[in-house]
């Protein structure tokens, strides 16, 4: 709760200067000397950050389905239909010899009985579930705010951007899945980065949106520092990217070794043999992804190192100092993860506590940046 006094100065019988009194409560707020009562207000915070939450249950869900080779065994998508699974063994069955027209099965699967297709069929269907329920998530309490007048126009702009995000990433789920039902028995890694990568910027947006509403009030900003963060976030989320390439062409089995690649080679010959012409390779190319996604996480740590290192040199309110140490602390869990993750050969808890660390290295950006910029 605040107050702003009021009092008046008179002059020649005439006001100068004039300060309305008013008590505010969290739900109300004051711009360009209107009241916007109940706009913007805990509701829509407590709603944005549940989004988010639902997002990394997403991205975490998302990731055991890659690592345990579920994302193909549902090749059909039914936006209605297909929230409810097979409830008999008459729809199992049906289930599973639909499967079998596909490649995984006939090139990788041929020896799953309906017993195995259960396991891989369970993570999908979450993951697929998760989304729908994501979507409603966003829709209906959106639809809500906006009858109950409680949304600003600034954030009925950004939510209906988040909106925007939400269907284009359902569409992007399905288009990378659709590329493994054609004549490969695995997804396209352009589209699995693609569909990564969104989820990922997603959350950012919406996390973004939320300290928007939390911290409402601006302050004055140092350009400096504040490029410096965007610099980190750009390179972050090309490592991200990368570590979707990784992922996508199961790069991680290979070069099972830290610091060096095999053979004791700081860039084994592999990273510019594998594909042609040379560019591809690292694009393409198993070693030379690895390659670019093992030494890109050195930049990644000496960036956030610089930015710690740069703002000592400013006045940090709390929030700034905390983001700061916890970017700092995080950014180290995720390098070590990385590298047990490869010497171990990508084992299914460290390949996905690798990508939440990532997932929790963005939010701890994300908030970095905000409260460096607004």
């Amino acid at each position: 709760m605040q107050w702003q006094w009021q009092f008046s100065v008179i002059k020649n019988k005439k006001i100068i200067r004039v300060f309305v009194v008013k008590k505010t409560t969290t739900n109300t707020r004051i711009k360009n000397g209107k009241t916007l009562a109940n706009k913007d207000n805990k509701k829509v915070i407590y709603w944005l950050l549940t989004g988010c939450f639902l997002i990394f249950v997403m991205v975490v869900v998302g990731g055991i389905t890659r690592l345990t080779h579920s994302g193909l065994s549902i090749s059909s998508y039914k936006l209605i239909s297909g929230t409810i699974p097979p409830l008999n063994e008459a729809e199992w069955i049906a289930e599973f010899e639909h499967y079998q027209q596909f490649p995984e099965y006939q090139k990788l699967h041929t020896h799953f009985d309906l017993e195995d297709f259960k396991d891989i069929y369970f993570w999908e269907y979450i993951h697929r579930v998760l989304g729908r329920l994501l979507g409603i998530v966003f829709i209906i309490p959106f639809l809500y705010f906006l009858f109950k007048k409680q949304l600003s126009k600034p954030t009925i702009k950004k939510s209906i951007i988040l909106l925007f995000l939400g269907g284009f990433q359902g569409f992007l789920g399905w288009y990378m899945v659709k590329s493994g039902l054609i004549d490969r028995p695995s997804v396209s890694h352009y589209r699995l980065a693609m569909h990564l990568t969104t989820a990922f910027i997603t959350f950012a947006y919406t996390f973004w949106v939320a300290l928007d509403l939390w911290y409402p009030v601006k302050k004055e900003i140092n350009f400096h520092i504040r490029n410096i963060i965007r610099f980190g976030m750009a390179i972050l989320l090309l490592q991200i990217i990368w570590g979707a390439f990784v992922a996508g062409l199961d790069a991680g089995w290979i070069h099972n070794f830290w610091p060096l690649m095999n053979d004791g080679q700081l860039m084994h010959e592999t990273v510019t043999t594998e594909q042609v012409p040379v560019w591809k390779n690292f694009v393409e190319g198993k070693s030379g992804v690895q390659f670019v996604h093992r030494y890109m996480a050195y930049v990644v740590v000496a960036i956030i190192l610089f930015i710690w290192y740069e703002t000592r040199k400013v006045q940090r309110t709390l929030p700034q100092r905390n983001g700061i140490t916890i970017l700092l602390l995080l950014v180290l869990v995720q390098f070590a993860l990385g590298v047990f993750t490869l010497i171990l050969q990508v084992p299914v808890v460290l390949g996905v506590l690798h990508q939440v660390t990532a997932f929790f290295l963005l939010a701890a950006m994300t908030f970095v940046l905000h409260r460096f910029s607004k």
